[in-house]
């Protein structure tokens, strides 16, 4: 069994023991604030590329929330259905990757690989404390046209007002898509930077989320995340490393 198919059966058993669970309990969500806000942000992320040590994003914020669709930013969900504590969303985020020959002299000669947008379906289960999430997004601007299946795990812990969330994930990359960011072409080999068609790969992840609504009246979030990257990934001969850190912190209010 290939592990696309090991993760596609993993995501379809969780789906249908959570779904008639959360039928038979049929219990209500804890009601969430709902309207338009505005905020900003910034994400860091630590690149394994040969000479590019980070990216930098900021994250200008205005977004809304309402009973269905969530707006945060360029990130979008809508909620499709909800059975107990089981959801499905369409979700559509930006992807934050690529490349141009200014970003490292490993990049020179090479075409430019482009931040991208994908779109797709994820499912959440909550059960008590402990929060599963799975999706898969495609690349819909025909950039990689690669997608991307996640899978994570997280656990909830209040401290007052404070709150934390360690977390663990899977993440299932499609060879397009690796090949895309990852890959030389044949004509940008050079004597240092040899010929590379990347294939699909396994990243995964641990993390720490906190949230706290105690700073300047509106909600603060930051989100630290270590990174494993998978062999077709680390073997490439634009990086030199196979793991790496990501941090996002945002700050957000309701008009």
């Amino acid at each position: 069994m290939t592990i696309l198919r090991s993760i596609n059966t993993l995501l379809i058993t969780t789906a249908l023991l959570f779904s008639t669970t959360a039928i038979a309990r049929q219990s209500a969500p804890d009601p969430a604030p709902q309207g338009l806000l505005y905020g900003v942000g910034v994400g860091i992320n630590q690149e394994i590329y040969q000479g590019y040590k980070r990216r930098v994003i900021p994250l200008p914020l205005i977004g809304y929330r309402g009973e269905k669709l969530s707006v945060y930013g360029p990130f979008v969900s809508y909620q499709l259905m909800r059975a107990g504590d089981l959801s499905f969303s369409a979700k559509l985020a930006p992807r934050f990757a690529g490349f141009d020959d200014s970003d490292s002299d490993i990049f020179i000669g090479m075409a430019k690989r482009k931040t991208s947008l994908d779109a797709g379906l994820g499912l959440q289960y909550q059960l008590a404390d402990w929060t599963v999430e799975a999706e898969t997004l495609i690349d819909v601007l025909g950039n990689s046209n690669g997608y991307e299946s996640k899978i994570k795990l997280s656990y909830g812990l209040r401290f007052g007002p404070v709150q934390l969330s360690p977390s663990l994930g899977a993440s299932y990359l499609s060879d397009k898509l690796v090949d895309y960011y990852y890959g030389v072409r044949p004509e940008e080999a050079t004597l240092n930077r040899a010929a590379y068609q990347a294939g699909s790969t396994v990243n995964y992840h641990t993390g720490l989320a906190l949230s706290t609504p105690i700073l300047f009246g509106g909600m603060t979030r930051l989100g630290i995340e270590h990174h494993w990257y998978g062999s077709s990934i680390a073997d490439s001969p634009l990086t030199d490393r196979d793991t790496g850190f990501s941090v996002i912190l945002s700050w957000s209010r309701f008009f």
